[in-house]
């Protein structure tokens, strides 16, 4: 009776033809790097996400406090005259920003319907909703893993197919950074319905071969995407409560608060 073989650490022994055990290694890749580029493509909307919280909720108390700094140190020069502080303080009211033009003041805030939802409410006086907090559902992450996999350019062989492929994707992007499932399965549907790609030119193991030159690759430009992303200042800060984000703009808050009443009972002192 036949018996299975088996590797040394005790599985099952990989069988088949080199071109099959190097398919087997190029699926493998291929999965690991989809997921990989998931968490990337994740954390980024994450990251500008809480980019955004992080400028409505506390940009006002940055402001404030770069005020009451520039107000300090006029007080402090108006006191001394002394030529030191009258530097410091022209310094620190430079750095108060100035309040942006008309052009500036709406840049970001417009889109195809008028005036986004923040713009609006800032406008109007109305509370500003927080941005929606984007957590893939695992169908949309299915979607988006068979559609990355399906229509990535680097795929492509021919410039016209990679322009092609490179607007379909920034469509598939946008729609994943929204957790849009049903816009992710029209996607699907359109390039289903799609020209066929051409007949590849090279071998199967030829295929193989530039694919895992791809993967890497891709690799290596995902994983210095992750870096900076990490190593952002807003990236840094997410990853100190990955797991409750709003906490931690409630600790930063707090802190800058107790800031801002440190400096007004300084200038109030300076005032007397």
């Amino acid at each position: 009776m036949p018996t299975d073989h088996h590797r040394a650490d005790g599985g099952p022994e990989q069988s088949g033809r080199p071109e099959e055990r190097l398919e087997r290694a190029v699926r493998a890749a291929e999965q690991a790097l989809i997921e990989f580029e998931i968490a990337v493509e994740t954390f980024r909307v994450e990251v500008e996400n809480f980019s955004r919280l992080h400028h409505q909720k506390l940009g006002p108390m940055y402001s404030r406090l770069d005020e009451l700094d520039a107000l300090i140190a006029e007080a402090r020069a108006a006191r001394s005259g002394d030529p030191e502080d009258l530097r410091q303080a022209r310094e620190a009211r430079e750095r108060v920003m100035p309040m942006p033009g008309v052009d500036e003041l709406f840049h970001g805030w417009m889109d195809s319907d008028g005036l986004s939802a923040e713009a609006d409410a800032m406008l109007t006086g109305r509370p500003v909703q927080p941005p929606k907090r984007v957590r893939p559902s695992e169908e949309v992450r299915k979607l988006y893993r068979e559609l990355a996999r399906a229509a990535h350019p680097d795929l492509a062989r021919e410039e016209a197919e990679r322009q092609r492929r490179e607007e379909f994707i920034t469509r598939v992007n946008a729609a994943y950074a929204r957790g849009d499932e049903g816009l992710l399965r029209e996607l699907a549907a359109e390039w289903a319905a799609g020209p066929a790609p051409a007949a590849p030119e090279l071998t199967a193991a030829e295929e193989l071969y530039a694919r895992l030159e791809w993967l890497a690759r891709r690799k290596e430009m995902l994983t210095g995407a992750a870096r900076e992303l990490e190593e952002s200042a807003i990236g840094a800060m997410l990853r100190m409560a990955p797991d409750d984000p709003d906490r931690l703009l409630e600790e930063i808050a707090e802190q800058l608060l107790a800031q801002v009443a440190e400096r007004e009972a300084e200038l109030a002192g300076l005032a007397d």
